[in-house]
């Protein structure tokens, strides 16, 4: 059976909530309803789905985040061994203007043999973002890197 989407994304931090809000104010998520896991945590919805839980962490977390979740490694910033988080979007221009408006840096790239523009962004941790637009909304754009440019 194959994937059928993203299910979540757990992001680990020592500012619960500086990076609950980076994502409901620069991306538009919605804080949403959780389990009560006995640890501090935020879910984040997208069109009805939660697709982002954020917890503490580091090297001084609860016993309970670590008797229910483990902890495989203390990092607090950074991708860690997850190198990006990925969305499909819609809206390019406004996304942008957006950004630019919140003085949030991003990184431009297309793939053209697959249709897509793409946005290389950062959060407060470090997290890379890719947010994957459909080509044909890049009309006057020019990325700074295409994948034709790769060796």
């Amino acid at each position: 059976m194959p994937l059928d989407h993203l299910q979540h994304v757990l992001i680990q931090t020592t500012d619960l909530e500086g990076t609950k809000n980076w994502w409901v104010d620069v991306l538009g998520l919605e804080v949403g309803p959780h389990p009560d896991f006995g640890v501090p945590v935020y879910w984040l919805y997208l069109n009805g789905r939660d697709v982002l839980h954020i917890t503490t962490g580091g090297k001084d977390v609860g016993e309970n985040r670590r008797r229910y979740l483990g902890q495989e490694s203390e990092a607090t910033w950074g991708s860690g061994v997850v190198d990006h988080i990925a969305f499909h979007a819609t809206g390019l221009h406004e996304m942008m203007a957006a950004l630019d408006a919140r003085g949030v840096d991003y990184r431009q790239r297309q793939i053209t043999d697959q249709n897509l523009y793409q946005l290389f962004l950062v959060d407060p941790n470090g997290v890379k973002l890719e947010l994957n637009f459909p080509a044909a909304e890049a009309v006057g754009l020019k990325a700074e890197v295409t994948a034709a440019d790769l060796d």
